[in-house]
């Protein structure tokens, strides 16, 4: 195909360098926003839109699609920067692109379909996301039933409940990860138009942070369904292939590089914070050396004090050794490294911890201030705390990277539950 997205006049590097050139402006304009959605948890709108305009919203569709074929090293770059601005918008984006680079590698969708897609891409931002009990991301069963389909002839009808779907009331495209009610089950993927006869978004969204993220539920009543749309059915019990695994590892690496925006974010505003700050005189006094009650003596800013920077170093050590993980990883796979496709679940929650870790010292350093509703530093504490539910099972993670252990040092896998053998009297 020879479909046009990101930008008019070129596709591949150019278009890619393109939109990357615009991303400071970008982030500025969602920072100045991010405040009032999260006040009023309102849709971003024209966070979405600004985005988009600017090309990011589809860096990575392919070059067969004429898109700009992002890597995942500039994925996580973009994701960053835009979570640093506001992570809610950050967050759609994340999903959009994801699904778009998924396309690029497997060919997914039907090509008539994802052409759709990419038109409607040209004319405005077209949010998806995958949404429903997604057996790859090994979610808990807090996260709900299934969605159940059901044959209706020749097509399906889907029925059932998907919560926290981000960015639900302004979805193009659902893709819904549901189960068939045959006798032999299968789980698949089922294509649904934002606009569909019995999809309805039930406002139930209130979160600590990310709260302009929209993550409403999803309700499902016999939502029809072509049979084309039915995508990639599997038995219930069957693993997924290699390429569930990488789109894992993309999924893994690019919501935790949103959250190191969020860490960023941070970091920035304690940085400012420390710079005018001084000892006794209050929030935004002008910065620089000030009259101290005693005749002859000056106060400096709280960032020119040892402590200060010793504990703004360990903040700022801690996001280094996150980013240079995710950066790292990112590349490795770009390159085709298979051993860093199972490493990204382990990155994923050493990053997202280490964001909380650093946001939570930064609340803790700057006292009542840092809890303030006046400051920014608050809701990147709360929009940190609330990343998690998004990404994998941290149990699952760490029970896989415990028995990846075990089996590269030979040992059992599965404990034996076997008695003690009893000697006769």
């Amino acid at each position: 195909m020879s479909t046009r997205t990101a930008s008019p006049s070129s596709t591949g590097p150019s278009a890619l360098a393109e939109a990357l050139a615009k991303l400071p402006r970008v982030v500025d304009l969602l920072a100045a926003r991010a405040e009032e959605h999260d006040r009023d948890a309102t849709f971003p709108y024209q966070g979405v839109e600004a985005v988009h305009e600017a090309g990011l919203l589809t860096l990575t569709v392919g070059q067969r699609y004429g898109g700009p074929a992002a890597t995942l090293a500039d994925t996580v770059q973009v994701l960053a920067e835009l979570g640093r601005g506001d992570a809610s918008v950050a967050l759609l984006t994340a999903f959009t692109l994801l699904l778009h680079a998924e396309q690029d590698r497997t060919a997914l969708w039907p090509a008539g379909v994802y052409r759709r897609l990419l038109t409607e891409s040209r004319r405005g931002p077209a949010l998806v996301n995958t949404v429903g009990a997604d057996p790859a991301r090994s979610l808990p069963a807090a996260d709900g039933l299934p969605v159940l389909a059901r044959r209706d002839g020749g097509d399906w009808l889907l029925t059932g409940r998907a919560s926290g779907c981000a960015g639900a009331e302004a979805l193009a495209w659902a893709v819904v990860q549901a189960v068939t009610d045959e006798p032999e089950p299968r789980v698949g993927a089922f294509l649904v138009r934002g606009e569909s006869p019995g999809l309805e978004v039930d406002p139930v969204w209130e979160q600590l942070g990310l709260r302009a993220a929209a993550g409403h539920d999803l309700s499902f009543t016999e939502v029809p369904v072509p049979a084309e749309l039915a995508l990639a059915l599997r038995p219930q019990d069957a693993e997924p292939g290699p390429a569930a695994a990488l789109g894992t590892a993309w999924r893994d690496l690019s919501l935790a590089a949103v959250q190191l925006g969020v860490g960023r974010a941070a970091r920035d505003w304690l940085v400012g914070f420390l710079s005018r700050r001084t000892p006794g005189n209050p929030v935004g006094a002008v910065a620089g050396p000030v009259a101290a009650p005693v005749a002859g003596a000056v106060v400096e800013p709280l960032g020119t004090l040892p402590r200060y920077q010793a504990a703004l170093g360990e903040l700022e050590t801690a996001l280094i050794g996150a980013e240079e993980l995710l950066v790292g990883l990112a590349a490795r796979i770009d390159a085709g490294d298979q051993g860093a496709v199972g490493r990204t679940g382990p990155a994923y929650l050493l990053a997202t911890r280490a964001v909380v870790d650093s946001v939570q010292a930064a609340v803790e350093l700057t006292g009542s201030q840092g809890l303030s509703r006046r400051h920014p530093l608050e809701r990147h504490l709360r929009d940190a705390l609330s990343g998690r539910p998004h990404g994998r099972c941290p149990q699952t993670v760490l029970e896989a990277a415990g028995l990846a252990a075990l089996a590269r040092a030979g040992r059992p896998q599965k404990p034996s539950f076997q008695q003690p053998v009893r000697k006769q009297a």
